[in-house]
């Protein structure tokens, strides 16, 4: 594995769940599978909602994590925005 696969780094991202995936614990996945820190910066779906729902992420993890937490999400099929470059942390 190289030095920069190590490197801890941050990736915001913008996600969204359609309906079929309401139940579906995909952002857990991303904890549990891959690894993550993962901060709920904004949210917007209802409980009982019928439509999307939309999420702004902050991943945090390493580089080589962040890339399998996002191969991740397009094999499920969803749409997500990066809103920024991954960074290297100082931590």
């Amino acid at each position: 594995m190289s030095v920069q696969a190590d490197r801890l780094t941050t990736a915001n991202i913008t996600l969204r769940i359609p309906k079929d995936y309401h139940d579906e614990p995909v952002i857990s996945r991303l904890v549990s599978e891959h690894g993550l820190v993962v901060n709920i910066g904004a949210a917007m779906m209802g409980e009982d909602s019928q439509e999307e729902g939309w999420f702004k992420l902050e991943l945090r993890g390493k580089q080589s994590q962040i890339e399998s937490a996002l191969v991740f999400l397009e094999e499920l099929d969803l749409e997500f925005w990066s809103n920024d470059r991954p960074t290297d942390e100082m931590w």
